[in-house]
């Protein structure tokens, strides 16, 4: 049976990059302006994420703008919405899970096979959760820089990573790792029945008897 240390292992990592796959899905600063040409104007910086792009003046000022259309949007774009919200509902799913079937916890009964059978399933929940993230980050990373080395892009609307895509890219690295500690639950030798030796028979009698 897996050590309980490991399972809060595993659920403290997964958990902690399920906050960073929350955080780098709602802030803005999935990729930012370009300042690689010489004619890059420096008193603004452009920001895009998933939802919003936005807009930073020199003076400190922060403008920030909703997309408008949803469907209007770049494939790319939408992929990664997608993925990034299955991701979360994912996260969120393995975490109630796996809550139950750690052993320390009291949810789910005592059953320390069933206990650990929910936990592991927890973990591969947490895997999915984990590689749809990192598709959706790599697949969106992938994006920036063809549109970075694109000659038909002029260079000053050229953009590179953001912050957001880095603590995606580290969210989803806590999740596969918390989630591969958390299937590593799988019931071992120890929750199956106790071995029982072979019910002992009485001797046979000889026909006779002695007194």
């Amino acid at each position: 049976m897996a050590n309980s240390g490991l399972q809060l292992l595993g659920f403290t990592l997964a958990l902690v990059g399920w906050v960073g796959l929350f955080a780098s899905t709602v802030i803005p600063q999935w990729q930012v302006s370009s300042y690689a040409g010489d004619n890059i104007i420096t008193a603004q910086a452009m920001y895009k994420g998933l939802w919003m792009d936005c807009a930073s003046q020199s003076t400190g000022v922060t403008s920030c703008k909703v997309y408008d259309s949803i469907l209007a949007q770049p494939a790319a774009l939408q992929a990664t919405r997608a993925l990034m919200v299955v991701s979360l509902v994912l996260g969120f799913l393995a975490t109630l899970v796996s809550t139950m079937g750690m052993k320390c916890t009291r949810c789910g009964g005592d059953d320390k096979v069933k206990k650990a059978r929910i936990a592991m399933t927890g973990g591969i929940i947490f895997l999915v959760a984990g590689l749809a993230a990192l598709t959706a980050c790599s697949w969106y990373g992938h994006q920036i820089v063809t549109d970075f080395y694109n000659p038909l892009i002029p260079m000053n609307t050229k953009f590179e990573f953001g912050s957001a895509i880095f603590i995606g890219w580290a969210g989803s690295a806590l999740v596969l790792l918390g989630g591969g500690l958390l299937a590593c639950s799988c019931p071992g030798s120890e929750g199956k029945g106790a071995y029982r030796a072979p019910r002992s028979y009485p001797a046979t009698t000889s026909g006779k008897e002695y007194v």
